[in-house]
């Protein structure tokens, strides 16, 4: 083989391996480790697809698939990329919240009108264990039309 097969043999197998390294979605930073461990994990998916819907239902509607992981603990319900948050939910959130079941689907509906964004996605396994506990989280939350 040549040498200028080789180096284009090896620049492809780094961008393969390269991208490869880009589609795992789950890495979480110590801090939240740490808080997730002390607040109970209850269920965590890692590398989902996820569909990302806002103004749903509205003339601006505009959806997207989008690669995430999701965590969901005793007082917190997380869907991230890596470092990037896609949705937080904490006792402290003041948007509308609900979340429901369709199918085999979750679907999590967050703020309203025109504001509002779905995140939906099929969970690994129990799809009605995840929709409960990510139901009581949302419960605990501060906004006035989940109390």
């Amino acid at each position: 083989m040549s040498l200028s097969a080789q180096l284009i043999l090896s620049g492809l197998l780094v961008a393969t391996v390269a991208g490869c390294a880009d589609r795992h979605t789950g890495t979480l930073t110590p801090q939240q480790e740490q808080q997730f461990a002390s607040e109970g994990i209850l269920r965590r998916a890692d590398d989902l697809d996820f569909r990302y819907t806002s103004d749903p239902r509205g003339r601006n509607e505009r959806w997207e698939n989008r690669l995430a992981s999701i965590v969901v603990t005793r007082s917190t319900v997380l869907i991230h990329k890596n470092a990037k948050v896609g949705l937080e939910i904490t006792p402290a959130a003041r948007r509308d919240l609900s979340v429901e079941r369709s199918a085999d689907r979750i679907r999590i509906h967050s703020g309203r009108g025109a504001s509002e964004e779905v995140w939906s996605f099929v969970p690994p396994s129990d799809g009605p264990g995840w929709t409960t506990d990510i139901r009581s989280v949302i419960n605990a939350t501060k906004s006035a039309s989940n109390r």
